[in-house]
């Protein structure tokens, strides 16, 4: 547990640090026909500083264009904000050429993204959605007193997790949830499970990860790395002739 605390104290200081470069920035989508784009969404009041880690491993690996989508924490609710990143994937499949995309979430992007497959019909457009450190099942911690209603939404019973509850027959879209047994803001931590009968999901719990750590953790790069590297084309051998 000290050590677990020790790391996300280490990552809140480096994340500090980092925030002001990813204010009002937005990484550029490159055209790209062969691979598909990566949407990253960070969490609340947040920025695109929180992915530094994993897009520099998805760059190393030569994986495909990586583009952020910012949201103001005034934006209303997870409903407008989901309604926003739809136009933003259209948009970029358009420039890019790409039929589909990949989407990344931290925290309450992570369930941004989640609206948006499943109640505004982006399994169309996402094969693959990893959420990190998302409340699919609401937190404790958004009982405290607040006036903005994105974070009343993510209280466990409100209207929207009620709302995502309920069925989503045709969803295809694949689901993979991160959780740490360490966060402090997802109370309890199991609620980062995603759990629904009509989506495809795999749940993995990250041991020692806290809120901000496991956006960086090695776990979590190395498998959304291997969920969205491209995957190199197997060569067949000809025939030799006789």
């Amino acid at each position: 547990m000290l050590r677990t605390a020790a790391a996300e104290l280490a990552s809140v200081l480096t994340h500090l640090v980092r925030y002001p470069s990813g204010i009002g920035h937005r990484w550029p989508a490159v055209p790209v026909s062969e691979r598909r784009p990566l949407v990253v969404l960070p969490g609340f009041a947040d920025n695109a500083s929180i992915f530094t880690e994993l897009k520099a491993a998805l760059d190393a690996r030569r994986a495909g264009s990586v583009v952020s989508f910012g949201y103001s924490p005034l934006v209303g609710n997870v409903q407008t904000a989901a309604a926003r990143l739809a136009e933003q994937v259209e948009l970029l499949c358009e420039v890019s050429g790409a039929a589909k995309v990949g989407v990344v979430g931290h925290s309450l992007g992570g369930l941004i993204a989640r609206y948006y497959v499943q109640r505004l019909g982006g399994h169309q457009r996402v094969e693959t959605v990893a959420t990190l450190a998302t409340p699919h099942n609401g937190t404790l911690a958004a009982w405290l007193p607040s006036p903005l209603p994105l974070v009343r939404q993510l209280r466990p019973g409100s209207e929207l997790m009620t709302e995502l509850a309920e069925p989503a027959p045709g969803c295809t879209t694949e689901f993979v949830a991160f959780g740490g047994d360490g966060d402090q803001i997802v109370l309890p931590a199991r609620n980062a499970r995603l759990t629904h009968p009509d989506l495809r999901v795999r749940n993995v719990v990250v041991h020692g990860a806290g809120h901000l750590g496991i956006a960086a953790h090695r776990q979590v790069i190395d498998e959304i790395c291997a969920l969205f590297e491209p995957v190199d084309p197997v060569e067949v051998p000809m025939p030799r002739s006789a």
